[in-house]
């Protein structure tokens, strides 16, 4: 999991707050040529005479740590009541929540390199075709918030897996049959020349063994991972282009096809980045198991997507918005992206008196014509994917508000090259960098909201055992500790009913969609693996289908998807129903955060609120209930994805061995007999296969149920053992004050 590197405490207490990481800057001038570094170009935020819009938290933060570190260094490490505060202190301070993720879609060559590059401030930041390298090769990019170094951290799949797709490979190569499948022999040539140079595929794999390069291949992959560290971009970006960059040569030496994902550090980018990793995401899986779980766990952690397609094709490119569709489930009911940004890149690239024509446009020669027609085909552009959206199934499938899509035209070479006559802001470079910035500060604000709030419950802790001085306090705790846990029990038998009432809806659903199933599979899967148009051809793409599993996205990324097929009436059924339960976004007076978010033991009564001890007990654990339902929330986002994805899971797990089989058929009339062999497999095991995938999709959701109250019950009963127990022979000193400053900090986070 990822965790925010700058909100980490090694050595509890206190660690010092993380100072802002400093970042190039040439005084006055927009450009300037750092020695080995290339062209850079000033963010909008490294500016010496204006506050980074983060130094206020980071202030706040810092003040916050200072009043806890005052009480800790004087609180008495002997007594077991002090130690149980210490330590809730201590935890304050490790933060384990993962980074926000940005997903990018868009084939190699739209400029996904240039349009990170110039983001971050630096032309030729990242290597060239270090997005897209492999179809399934995920590649991420984040700060780097240790030192100033360019770091690649590589890792590559086994030495194992590697003999075993090796052998697949060259089976690809040398496969004369019918069964042939020249995607999977184009990608066979390129890895195994890319790795061992050229006329390797034309060896024998007996042969490559005796090779050099095969011994120094083995011992590379003895090793799981490859880290690439450098203060030089330059130097940095020619060391890890031998295991990002889609190249090959003669002498070989180019180790992509080892790879299995990739993460860039990028120092000086803690305002963009500290809380936000950006993944190339990948148009398709790949029949190494391993890959093609990477890809998918990706998928499945993106917040937000955006879509990079050259503006000349932003509308009529098939590729993005087939992607885009190829992973809705993953993306929408079995994820938690929010938002989609369209970016039209290389908005600079046009001949004025050709789009004059074809635009019908009519501007003078004293006009700058170029501009003019870039900024008419920018706003042209803008126009035409918000109405693709619009009528797009994607939309339907989101069920989102219409903030939900934004769309770019940008310029990354116009960003940097002045002499293009596009103003910074005309790019909309500046626009990406402002989309990283608010999220990243939005992000870093939480943090210390949430910070602050705690530090104020546990000071509210330490008041009431200071408070708590006589027979009369005691008598109260007693009284206070049986209303919550009556209220506690009430609240957990509300949570029992509403879970049972979710349960009953899904199951319902999920009848009628077994139901359906089982009526539609076989002409389902006739329709899949035995179309009626002309059939020439497809007996490889049935071949790449059972050989991955049920799926095959073949270059052209017209999906062939077996398992999608069989599940469909199942995820009909069930989807209007399970985005009321995990809604991307917004309320429907139905779903489990809100549920999560109405519980509470807490007392309403104004007559409690009338004694301070009472007052401060109350203060800690609303905010132990709030932590506890805070981190149910991003648990319950975790699981859900779990849930939707476990239909498609089982069906694919009941195929496997049917695919396995299928796949190792081979010679004249194999693709009849891989058609017969799916299809009856499919009849013999519909009853029993539909029945699986609903009862582990209901099997999870009650998982969810356990859950949440295996967090909530235990959590909330040690609040109430920590606040409520006899503490009036403890003295503890008065943090009255402390609690002032730090509601006072809270009402600048809220400000």
């Amino acid at each position: 999991m990822e965790t925010f590197h700058g909100m980490t405490k090694n050595h509890p207490p206190l660690l010092p707050v993380p100072s802002q990481p400093s970042t190039s800057s040439d005084g006055h001038s927009n450009h300037s040529t750092i020695p080995g570094q290339g062209t850079k170009r000033k963010r909008d935020h490294e500016s010496s005479d204006s506050e980074s819009p983060l130094t206020k938290d980071m202030e706040i933060m810092e003040k916050a740590k200072n009043i806890m570190k005052r009480v800790t260094d004087n609180l008495d490490h002997a007594i077991i009541m002090h130690n149980d505060i210490i330590s809730k202190i201590s935890k304050m301070y490790t933060v384990n929540r993962k980074k926000a993720t940005i997903g990018i879609f868009g084939r190699t060559g739209e400029g996904k390199s240039s349009l990170l590059s110039a983001i971050l401030g630096e032309k030729d930041l990242l290597p060239s075709g270090c997005f897209g390298a492999c179809t399934s090769v995920v590649t991420q990019v984040e700060a780097n918030l240790t030192d100033s170094n360019y770091t690649a951290e590589i890792e590559l799949i086994s030495k194992e897996e590697w003999e075993k797709e090796l052998k697949d490979l060259f089976r690809d190569i040398q496969d004369e049959s019918e069964d042939r499948n020249e995607d999977f022999a184009e990608i066979a040539e390129e890895k195994i020349t890319a790795l061992y140079g050229a006329h390797a595929d034309q060896k024998t794999l007996e042969e490559l063994k005796k090779d050099d390069k095969y011994a120094e291949i083995e011992n590379l992959l003895s090793f799981s991972k490859k880290t690439i560290s450098n203060s030089d971009v330059s130097e940095f970006a020619s060391d890890v282009a031998r295991f990002i960059q889609h190249s090959k040569s003669s002498l070989g030496d180019w180790f992509w096809p080892l790879v299995k994902s990739v993460k860039i550090k990028i120092p000086d980018c803690h305002e963009l980045l500290e809380h936000i990793v950006i993944v190339d995401i990948p148009g398709t899986g790949d029949c190494n198991k391993t890959r093609d779980d990477v890809w998918k766990s990706k998928l499945r952690e993106c917040s937000s997507v955006w879509i990079v397609s050259g503006i000349n094709r932003a509308i009529d490119d098939k590729d993005p918005w087939g992607i885009l569709k190829h992973c809705i489930d993953e993306l929408g009911p079995g994820g938690e992206c929010k938002h989609i940004n369209f970016i039209c890149t290389k908005t600079d690239d046009i001949n004025p008196v050709a789009y004059m024509r074809s635009a019908r446009l009519t501007i003078p020669k004293d006009k700058d014509q170029k501009i003019m027609c870039i900024h008419h085909r920018n706003g042209d552009a803008k126009t035409k994917v918000k109405e693709k959206l619009e009528k797009s199934e994607i939309k339907k499938r989101f069920r989102t508000d219409n903030d939900f899509l934004q769309v770019f035209t940008v310029s990354s070479n116009a960003f940097f090259d002045t002499s293009l006559n596009l103003e910074s802001t005309e790019t909309e470079i500046p626009k990406l960098q402002d989309v990283l910035r608010s999220l990243n500060k939005s992000i870093n604000q939480e943090l210390t909201r949430d910070y602050v709030y705690e530090a104020k419950g546990v000071l509210s802790l330490i008041q009431s055992v200071k408070m708590d001085t006589d027979k009369k306090a005691a008598e109260m705790k007693v009284t206070i500790r049986m209303d919550l846990e009556n209220n506690l029990k009430k609240a957990l038998s509300e949570m029992d009913k509403y879970f049972d009432s979710i349960y009953n809806d899904l199951d319902t659903c999920l009848s009628k969609g077994v139901e359906e199933s089982v009526q539609l599979c076989v002409a389902s899967a006739k329709a899949v693996i035995a179309p009626k148009k002309d059939g020439r051809g497809f007996h490889k793409t049935l071949q790449a289908l059972c050989k991955n599993y049920g799926c095959y996205l073949p270059k052209n990324r017209d999906e062939t998807n077996l398992n999608k097929r069989l599940v469909k009436p199942l995820h009909e059924n069930i989807n209007e129903n399970f985005n009321q339960i995990f809604p991307v976004s917004g309320k429907t007076g139905k779903s489990v955060q809100e549920h999560i978010d109405k519980f509470t033991i807490i007392q309403s009564d104004p007559a409690y609120l009338r004694s301070s001890v009472v007052r401060h007990i109350q203060n800690f654990i609303k905010t132990e209930e709030t932590t506890l339902k805070a981190s149910l929330n991003r648990e319950t986002v975790e699981l859900k994805k779990d849930i939707y994805s476990s239909i498609i899971k089982t069906i694919q797990n009941e195929m496997a061995s049917c695919y396995e089989e299928a796949a190792a058929l081979t010679g004249i009339g194999s693709m009849k007999e891989r058609q017969n062999m799916l299809i009856n497999t499919v009849d013999e095991k519909k009853q029993d296969m539909f029945n699986k995938a609903k009862m582990e999709m209901l099997k999870k959701l009650k998982h969810l149920k356990l859950s949440v109250k295996d967090v909530l019950e235990p959590g909330l009963k040690k609040a109430m053992d920590l606040s409520l127990s006899q503490t009036s022979n403890i003295k503890l000193m008065d943090v009255s004050r402390e609690i002032d400053q730090l509601e006072a900090l809270l009402k600048q986070l809220s400000d």
